[in-house]
């Protein structure tokens, strides 16, 4: 077996597999890296196992120190959460929005899973590409809500998941508090808005609900990255979301409007898929988070990477300069604080 240092790659991943017991020594196995983002290393193998059955398999391993020029680092046991999290959740999200696990390797903090459907696309992708589906926004409001409201019918998820370490060492402290150092000026809002948020613990929260993890075939979602997975506030997601279509829009306003088409269409499925009397905190909430995640993705330990240029930081640093420190009572109210700096910038 692999020594407790071993780090899976595309070298010998297939040696790997074969100690796992999951394939033979004889099989071929085609093998990819994947954009694991800074937290994993994560291989697509694509071959025949046992029995001559083909399969489309992903490997992910959790790194202890990031790949990022910060020094930032978080308890690389954080990938055995992420696939409980997955195994128990694809009962309360569908089995058609979520991996199936095959293998859990406890001494080399890694698992494989069943990859998204042959031909899927990233989301993420295709909005960058401006090929905005307002449908697909419908769909991640109706698979959050889904999310938000799990706990209805499967209570235990609440004591599974109440450990919210991770979720500090990955989100709070390299956005919020990384981001909070870096502007003095506001310091004091992003400490309230982490208090209140911490003090909020009312749902099953993914804390990464981004287009990069959502991959799409035939209008449907297949949801991945639950490693900071946590019981606690539900508006972190909603505002991660919108979040990322927001920083769009600042990046290429020539698709702007479709960018905010798909943030109310997302809201909208969101709001209808939740309690009533739920409705006006989270939306409170997840405007705040917005505001604080917006900066966070400009100037926190983990940059967007496809915004570069001085001018467009600058605005996005004041929109969300704004949303943090005075947040709009709706969600149509910050999108039109939105349109308006992107009109004053003469791109729009």
């Amino acid at each position: 077996m692999p020594s407790p240092a071993f780090e899976i790659s595309p070298e010998n991943l297939k040696s790997y597999l074969v100690s796992r017991g999951l394939i033979r020594p004889k099989d071929e196995l085609l093998v990819r890296e994947l954009g694991g983002g800074v937290s994993n290393i994560v291989l697509l193998a694509e071959g025949s196992g046992p029995n001559k059955s083909n399969h489309r398999w992903v490997v992910k391993q959790s790194l202890d120190k990031l790949r990022v020029e910060d020094d930032w680092r978080s308890e690389r046991e954080r990938i055995y959460r992420e696939a409980e999290a997955i195994q128990s959740l694809r009962d309360v999200l569908g089995r058609r929005s979520l991996p199936q696990i095959i293998d859990t390797d406890r001494r080399n903090y890694a698992y494989v899973m069943t990859a998204a459907p042959q031909g899927s696309k990233v989301w993420k992708e295709s909005l960058l590409a401006g090929q905005v589906d307002l449908e697909i926004g419908r769909k991640a409001g109706e698979l959050l809500a889904m999310l938000m409201s799990a706990a209805h019918n499967h209570p235990n998820l609440r004591e599974q998941f109440k450990d919210r370490t991770v979720f500090d060492e990955l989100r709070i402290d390299p956005y919020y508090r990384t981001t909070a150092a870096r502007h003095p000026e506001l310091k004091a809002a992003y400490e309230q808005l982490i208090a209140d948020s911490w003090g909020i613990r009312t749902a099953l929260v993914h804390g990464d609900y981004s287009p990069k993890n959502m991959l799409v075939k035939d209008g449907n979602i297949f949801l991945i990255d639950f490693e900071v997975v946590h019981w606690g506030d539900p508006a972190f997601d909603s505002g991660f979301l919108l979040n990322h279509l927001f920083l769009k829009a600042l990046h290429q306003p020539g698709f702007a409007e479709l960018y905010f088409q798909t943030a109310r269409r997302f809201w909208q499925a969101l709001m209808a898929g939740i309690e009533s009397h739920r409705r006006p905190d989270l939306e409170k909430m997840t405007l705040r988070h917005l505001g604080g995640l917006m900066l966070a993705r400009i100037d926190g330990k983990s940059p967007v990477e496809y915004i570069r240029d001085e001018e467009t930081k600058e605005r996005a640093r004041r929109l969300a300069r704004n949303i943090l420190l005075d947040p709009p009572e709706s969600l149509d109210e910050a999108i039109s604080l939105a349109v308006s700096k992107i009109q004053t910038s003469g791109v729009f």
